[in-house]
């Protein structure tokens, strides 16, 4: 395809601008990744993808309209290119002219390309995703091998798996979206009103114009005009226990933050917590992007956020931030108009002020603090179980056709992914390992008046927050216990009871039978709550993890030693971790040899790699002799415990079991890519791992690796030896790297790995390992090496995406196993390894 030939020649060959309202036009400059889909009733009914490229529109007709389930090919046939003045045409193109129909603006936003789009376009293979109203997520679009007096180019328009995918059978987005997101009219609405230039035109001016509206405020539905208030009370969900589902629901990914809304007079910007309080000082370029954008008037609500790497919103990093007067990495996700340009909003309803909103922040730089918070219209299950399999919080549902209404109701629903809720600070344990720091805080919450014991918290502070809660809580002491009844012995041991003035935000997994907090982990204070509001949530929560106890198997010396100082994650966190996700992990570690690595200070102070036993190791971790070396391993829990207590933070097995151990029963392919390696590239080199397995027979799963790269495993019948896994191994990283030298090596060799994917086949030798799965790794955030389905590696799971803290989540809301086919021996035949892995090394050297 060449992309610059006679730009727009054959849209407007094709036209006769006399007889229709579309718009002449002509190419651009190259403004941006904007892009529209029209709802097109011709000669057939199809819907219009057109994505901005090059200064125009490149154009396909996708029979069907696009569809969200993963899988479900959908014809594209390639059509002219449009001007960008399309962007917001809709119409009726007179029934003699050509595309002569009804056309509505369906759907509008931006797109982002995965890679270099001009390359993907030649090549025929565009992959992106996209930001709309009702279209999101990632997309392939796919081109054809044409067929024999084919004239026109065709290409297979797919949904990729992510949290905005559908299942089979849910109801299809192109039959619950039928109206326009630009008028609300439907196809049949403009067949009725006939030639609607005029109109359509006074619409295009009215959408250039100031801050692009895209309806004139006086017109909005429950606008008034109205001062501007000084603060609005923010309107709060109510807990449910599963999403709502219907045509008058919208549902939005739930923010990990502080609540704000932003109160624009001119050029003065208020930002206002949730309490009223002012914080545009501490937000300067928060408050400096609204300014930017040049509002007569505005009241938004929306979340302050703080992002990791993988795009998580993460209050624990927002808590520091803040803490530290750090203000670079903040972000402001508006998800609500109240008021705009002397209209009183808050009694429009819901969609329209977001289609409002969106149009405010039409000129906010992409990727900027300023966010526009989007949504999907009905099927609150999809969202939310796509958003807890990638181990975010939950979601926020809304009635679409609803005012906004300041406090709790339940015309806003929030459905959560893991539990959590806010506790009353009641008083606090001091730390065993550290002078001035707190090891514990003791919760409660409000029943009935009084305040109510809830157990403890003992993990998440790290070693800073840990002093500085210290010299927080010092001045609050108080002699006395502020709950309301008498505490056992054991629960009011070594405490320092304090004035229950602070609020702090907490993770669980459940609570135990007597009412206690079950592995629990502290996220922050919260400024923004008042204390006598906390109470215990109404929803009933069961337990999202495991239900083993670790207390009759192990005594953990100094539970509240930091293992992890970045987050503060400590012995007793970590044990609780492995004790919740014990069935998951212990079939890749039981009985086979280990090696260790060991922190036992923290990942902060010295680590070592252990292979052997050592002074005072617990006798629930085994040594077996196997031709003349020492080899350790354990069995259960009690054994997986005991390595926590002697500070072991990563776990790597061998590829065989101490039943058969000369004998490999999996074989890994370790993809280390340099530092300058794009992430999708690094997806690319796996799938191609898996394909050329699938050559020869091998079938294969995926994994992170907790550190920046993945790992390819394939299971085998163990009757191969060492040298013949290894040989084959070897072979397919070297063939690999011989076909594509400029991506791939096989050598370890630092100098020759500059912009390339060190493919590590000598983690298949006797004696060599690689990092289990559910394993913590000893690097910053606590990550941990994570199974994945094929269908899940995508841009929005980095090998470093999933952590201590959000693993368990991921795990109680998975309904499969990625990797329950792994034990079964048919997958690999490994008494044919070394001969396929010649034949192998031999197609590929022909080609």
């Amino acid at each position: 395809m060449a992309l610059r030939s006679a730009p727009l020649a054959a849209y407007t060959a094709k036209r006769d601008f006399a007889a229709t309202p579309e718009p002449k036009g002509q190419a651009g400059r190259a403004r941006g990744n904007r892009f529209c889909v029209q709802k097109h009733d011709a000669r057939r009914l199809h819907f219009d993808l057109r994505l901005e490229l090059d200064g125009v529109l490149k154009s396909w007709a996708v029979t069907r309209g696009p569809s969200l389930v993963p899988g479900n090919k959908r014809l594209a046939v390639h059509t002219e290119d449009h001007p960008l003045e399309y962007l917001t045409f809709e119409g009726v193109i007179p029934k003699d002219e050509y595309g002569g129909g009804t056309m509505i603006l369906w759907d509008q936003g931006r797109w982002m390309p995965v890679g270099d789009p001009h390359k993907a376009y030649a090549k025929g293979h565009l992959e992106f995703v996209l930001d709309g109203q009702r279209l999101k997520g990632r997309w392939h679009l796919v081109r054809m091998r044409a067929k024999p007096r084919e004239t026109k180019e065709q290409s297979l328009l797919i949904k990729a798996e992510d949290e905005h995918a559908r299942e089979p059978g849910d109801p299809e987005l192109v039959d619950t979206g039928t109206t326009s997101v630009l008028s609300g009219r439907t196809n049949a609405d403009l067949a009725a009103v006939g030639d609607i230039r005029k109109d359509h035109r006074k619409r295009e001016q009215a959408a250039e114009g100031s801050n692009k509206r895209t309806f004139e405020l006086s017109r909005v539905t429950g606008a008034r005009k109205g001062l501007l208030r000084p603060f609005l009370e923010p309107s709060l969900a109510t807990l449910a226990d599963k999403a709502p589902d219907g045509d008058e629901w919208i549902h939005e990914i739930k923010f990990d933050g502080y609540r704000l809304q932003a109160r624009i007079e001119g050029s003065t910007v208020k930002l206002l917590t949730r309490k009223g309080l002012d914080w545009t000082a501490r937000l300067k370029p928060i408050a400096d992007a609204l300014r930017s954008l040049k509002l007569g008037s505005a009241l938004i609500d929306g979340e302050l956020v703080v992002e990791d790497e993988t795009g998580v919103s993460s209050f624990v990093a927002l808590q520091a931030d803040l803490k530290a007067g750090r203000a670079n990495r903040m972000a402001f996700y508006a998800f609500d108009l109240l008021y705009a340009d002397g209209y009183d909003l808050s009694e429009a309803p819901l969609l329209e002020r977001k289609t409002l909103l969106s149009a405010l922040l039409d000129d906010a730089p992409a990727g900027g603090v300023l966010r526009y918070s989007a949504h999907i219209e009905r099927d609150g299950d999809a969202m939310i179980r796509h958003a807890c399999r990638l181990g975010l919080e939950g979601i926020v549902s809304k009635r679409k056709d609803k005012p906004y209404i300041g406090g709790r109701s339940l015309h806003w629903q929030k459905t959560k992914c893991s539990h959590r809720q806010e506790f009353v600070v009641a008083g606090y344990v001091p730390s065993t390992t550290a002078q001035k720091a707190l090891g514990s805080l003791v919760l409660g919450i409000h029943e009935k008046g009084r305040l109510v014991h809830v157990g403890r918290v003992g993990t998440g502070f790290s070693a800073a927050l840990a002093r500085d809660l210290w010299h927080e809580l010092e001045p609050l002491k108080r002699p006395t216990s502020p709950f309301g009844h008498r505490l056992s012995p054991d629960a009011s041991r070594n405490v320092r009871w304090v004035k229950p003035i602070l609020v702090a935000e907490v993770e669980l997994r459940g609570w135990t039978s007597d009412g206690l907090l079950r592995h629990a982990s502290f996220k922050g204070l919260r400024e923004d709550k008042d204390p006598s509001e906390v109470v215990r949530e109404t929803k009933a929560w069961p337990a999202t993890g495991g239900s083993r106890s670790h207390s009759h198997a192990i005594t953990l010396t100094h539970p509240d030693r930091v293992f992890w100082p970045d987050t503060g994650l400590t012995k007793l966190g970590l044990a609780d971790y492995y004790a919740d996700i014990a069935d998951w992990i212990l079939p890749h570690i039981a009985a086979r040899p280990l090696a260790l690595v060991r922190c036992p200070s923290g990942t902060d102070k010295a680590c070592f790699f252990q292979k052997h036993s050592w002074n005072a190791m617990s006798s629930l971790v085994h040594c077996q002799s196997v031709a003349g070396d020492e080899v350790l391993f354990v069995e259960d829990l009690d054994g997986l415990l005991a390595l926590v207590q002697s500070g072991v933070l990563e776990i790597h097995p061998w590829g065989s079991t101490l039943r058969d151990i000369e004998r490999p029963d999996r074989i890994t392919m370790d993809l280390d890519p340099a530092e300058d390696v794009p992430w999708s590239v690094l997806i690319e080199a796996a799938f191609e791992v898996r394909e050329r397995l699938r050559h020869v027979r091998l079938e294969s799963f995926v994994k992170t690796t907790g550190g920046k790269g993945l790992h390819v495993v394939t299971p085998l019948k163990p009757k191969a030896g060492w040298d013949e896994t290894k040989a084959f191994a070897q072979s397919l990283a070297e063939d690999m790297a011989g076909d594509s030298p400029d991506r791939y090596v096989a050598t370890m060799a630092k100098r020759a790995r500059k912009g390339r994917i060190f493919i590590d086949y000598l983690r298949n030798g006797r004696g060599a390992t690689a990092v289990a799965a559910y394993s913590t790794r000893a690097r910053s955030g606590a990550s941990v090496s994570t199974p994945l389905a094929w269908d899940e590696l995508s841009a929005s799971i980095r090998p470093n995406h999933f952590t201590v803290d959000n693993l368990p989540t991921r795990l109680a809301h998975m309904k499969t196993d990625p990797w329950a086919d792994l034990g079964r021996a048919d997958l690999g035949r490994a008494d044919q390894v070394l001969p396929e892995s010649q034949k192998l090394r031999r197609r590929h050297r022909s080609r």
